[in-house]
């Protein structure tokens, strides 16, 4: 461990975390570690697996043997720790992960954090100018922190921490959401009642291409979104004997492709639709029976995403028809738009320029893509009241997503620090509710 990550237990959780990556549902040492975290701080409720989330409602979980593999994984981890509970890692099996930790501290509202805690299947670069591989805490797992959770959890812990020795008056709650990756837990943690007494609502992210000492008082534009998984049939024949008796699903899958990228933009605001993975048929003189086309659809606005929806099944349906194939279409996880409320934004805009680090403060600005925390804004908004989506610059030296991707760890103080001021700023608002 280098003398930085000793100085600072921020940067030391944020390198566990970071050398121990779990994807969507398999958080297990991630949620373990984070729990460790929270009874040290002290809580007066702590809410872990199936307690903080509804677990019916949780989307695309993994197989039962891939649960396994990273429960196993988690246990040897744990293990090694002095200290650890075990109880804790058996609330979370079978991929019921996620926390939520709540701090009473007497008369006034209720404001919630939410911070996402999953990781990317993917590799992650072992450069030596990488800076996790020369500082030793590069994943030791087949997947990668390349979007910044584990500074998510960090400065959510660190929140946590500062709320709990200020003079805040109400009532905190702090929100570790898993699955955020594949658009499969944001539901099940909004739908998990948690939030039903919930007044004011922050989520935040870091980077989003803003420099470190940046602060986006507002993150808007996100486009709701939904996957789908499309399945064309047909019926196979030899392709240099007999190519009039087959049905060929390749034809069929190339026909929907191709108009799937046709479908008619819409007045009404921004779309998106991707044919991602495509595959078919079985060897290069067989006429393919089968195909298949994992994709996804968005909207800028939530009408706007089904509108794609509704024309790409139409595509699919026809395309299938036009080359004598049947298909089906399953539709996957998918998440709202949402946008943030001005009197939060004016609440962590007021705040951020006295923060240490923050060099300057952009009022709103837009993702450019799809986040499961609207599940959880909607829902504080619905019952009415206030939510909003913070974003906290940091310099990654490779873009999200990507196997370079990490995180300035200056940033984890930059966002406690302006997050924390901005919960205590907010219990100081006339009543949402």
């Amino acid at each position: 461990m280098s003398q930085t990550a000793e100085r600072d237990p921020l940067v030391a959780l944020r390198r566990d975390l970071h050398r121990r990556p779990e994807p969507a549902w398999r958080e297990f040492y991630t949620t373990a570690r984070i729990v460790e975290e929270i009874k040290r701080i002290g809580v007066d409720e702590l809410h872990v697996g199936a307690d903080a989330i509804a677990p019916e409602r949780r989307s695309a979980v993994p197989d039962k043997k891939e649960l396994d593999r990273w429960y196993a994984q988690a246990e040897d981890s744990l293990a090694e720790r002095e200290g650890s509970d075990p109880a804790v890692l058996e609330r979370l099996r079978g991929g019921t992960t996620g926390a939520v930790a709540v701090l009473e501290r007497g008369e006034g509202p209720t404001i919630g954090l939410r911070v996402d805690i999953d990781a990317l299947p993917r590799e992650e670069a072992d450069d030596e100018d990488h800076h996790p591989a020369a500082e030793g805490f590069r994943s030791i797992h087949d997947a990668m922190h390349a979007c910044g959770h584990d500074a998510h959890a960090t400065i959510g812990v660190g929140v946590l921490e500062r709320i709990a020795e200020s003079d805040f008056e109400g009532t905190f709650k702090l929100f570790f959401q898993p699955a955020e990756e594949v658009i499969g837990g944001g539901r099940a943690m909004a739908e998990s009642g948690h939030l039903d007494d919930v007044d004011y609502l922050l989520a935040m992210h870091v980077g989003l291409d803003h420099p470190t000492g940046e602060i986006v008082a507002g993150i808007d534009d996100f486009l709701a979104v939904s996957h789908l998984n499309a399945e064309f049939r047909g019926e196979s024949a030899h392709a240099g004997a007999a190519p009039n008796e087959g049905r060929n699903a390749n034809q069929a899958l190339a026909t929907a492709v191709q108009n799937l990228y046709a479908i008619p933009r819409h007045a009404d605001g921004g779309t998106r639709v991707n044919a991602g993975r495509i595959e078919g048929g079985s060897a290069s003189n067989i006429v393919a029976e089968q195909a298949s086309i994992q994709g996804e659809v968005r909207g800028e606005t939530s009408e706007l995403r089904d509108y794609m929806l509704d024309e790409a099944e139409d595509v699919i349906e026809h395309a299938a028809a036009m080359h004598d194939c049947e298909s089906d279409v399953e539709i996957g996880p998918s998440a709202p738009s949402a946008k943030s409320d001005q009197a939060l934004v004016d609440a962590v805009a007021a705040v951020a320029p006295d923060a240490a680090g923050v060099e300057h403060v952009v009022e709103r600005a837009p993702l450019g893509g799809s986040e499961d925390a609207t599940f959880l804004m909607r829902e504080v908004q619905e019952n009415g009241g206030l939510a909003a989506y913070v974003g906290v610059g940091t310099d990654h030296p490779g873009g999200h997503h990507t196997a370079t991707f990490d995180v300035d760890e200056a940033s984890l103080g930059i966002g406690v620090d302006v997050l924390a001021d901005a919960v205590e700023r907010i219990a100081e608002l006339e009543p949402a509710k």
